[in-house]
């Protein structure tokens, strides 16, 4: 098969869907992997380094999708991308659809078939190709909340771990899945007082557990969220429904009881948001200011870390790219149903039932689909 890695086009969006390594893999698999010129430069990974493991490159865009039999990025297509992708193509990306009702109206019309990163799904729940752009997003969202804090950037003043004699922030994370985890390991390790907060018992067991009683625990609900986030230095928005769009748990009433130059962080953005008010944000202006409360809402965070995030998303993608390229699409979702969980969009119908239940619009059941491709 033809692989194609485009250039991301995203603001400030310097990871590369491949490292060369994973080009090597594909490459020594049979498949031909076409590299658009400087496509890793943001991550470090040069032109010539992918051509050591056999990779093209490919200086034009538009040859590079004409050429392409699937193409393999981080980020969703902009529309300015659109022009370039045809019928017959495989994209396997983030899509983040629940938030993009205009990129689910594209995708059908030009029937591709789109897989998402974030909805394929292992049996125990597991997001495989989301769980590490989650911990990279988890980790920085403390990390940049702690900058803007400071009262040189319109903060409260306050310093994340306080000093000895002067009590450290409040930094409460609502929602306790691969984010949530990551954001409080981060800020408890500066020093941080840490609340989760989440709806499942069993998850605050573990949180508990892994954290040996140094955080607290607490169901979330309404009236529990308002009562933590009026008081608190620093909230994350941590919560996740794979596929859908993010729920608002933290309104603007709530935000406008907290304390100025506190700080929120919306690590759901990509799918909406969960913090009331909030709208994409870019690594060029991340911030903006409401009720007195800093905003930051940046949709392709771990783009700020791209070295790191490439090579941890392709450890996560490539075998699924590998799958998808060795066996074509339809037996390999026959053979791997997580993989199957991962089609959004096919032949111009939508697959991932919450995407199809965000717009209020119908949808082809995916096992539906696969029974009548496994009696071909």
């Amino acid at each position: 098969m033809i692989i194609a890695v485009p250039k991301e086009i995203k603001n400030n969006e310097n990871r590369v869907a491949l490292t060369a390594a994973g080009a090597e893999v594909l490459k020594k698999a049979g498949h031909t992997v076409l590299i658009e010129e400087n496509a890793g430069q943001g991550s470090g990974i040069s032109d010539e380094d992918y051509q050591k493991f056999g990779a093209e490159i490919v200086a034009d865009k538009k040859e590079l999708f004409d050429r392409a039999e699937m193409i393999i990025k981080v980020k969703e297509p902009l529309k300015e991308e659109y022009e370039f992708f045809r019928e017959d193509q495989i994209l396997f990306t983030y899509l983040h659809l629940a938030a993009d009702q205009e990129l689910v109206e594209f995708l059908k019309e030009k029937k591709i078939t789109a897989f998402a990163y974030e909805t394929v799904q292992n049996e125990d729940g597991e997001l495989p190709l989301l769980t590490p752009m989650s911990e990279v997003a988890g980790r920085l969202s403390v990390q940049a909340a702690a900058a803007y804090l400071e009262k040189p950037k319109g903060g409260s003043g306050v310093l994340l771990g306080g000093v000895p004699g002067v009590k450290p922030a409040k930094v409460v994370v609502v929602g306790g899945g691969i984010v949530g985890r990551n954001a409080a390991k981060v800020a408890f390790g500066m020093g941080a007082e840490v609340t989760i907060m989440d709806i499942k018992q069993s998850t605050m067991r573990y949180i508990d557990d892994i954290f040996h009683s140094s955080i607290r625990t607490i169901m979330s609900n309404p009236n529990h969220v308002a009562e933590e986030v009026k008081d608190a230095d620093l909230v994350v928005g941590a919560v996740l429904i794979p596929g859908a769009k993010a729920p608002n748990l933290v309104t603007e009433e709530m935000i406008k009881t907290m304390k100025e130059g506190s700080v929120i962080v919306d690590v759901a953005i990509d799918q909406g948001g969960c913090i009331e008010g909030t709208y994409p944000t870019t690594h060029d202006n991340p911030v903006f200011t409401k009720y007195g409360v800093i905003h930051y809402s940046v949709a392709n965070m771990p783009g700020a870390v791209a070295r790191t995030s490439t090579f941890a998303l392709t450890n996560a993608t490539l075998s699924y790219i590998k799958k998808l390229a060795s066996q074509g699409y339809k037996k390999a979702m026959l053979n791997d149903y997580s993989l199957a969980l991962g089609l959004n969009i096919y032949q111009g119908e939508i697959i991932c039932q919450a995407v199809a239940e965000t717009f209020a619009e119908n949808y082809l059941n995916i096992d539906e689909l696969l029974a009548e491709w496994k009696n071909d």
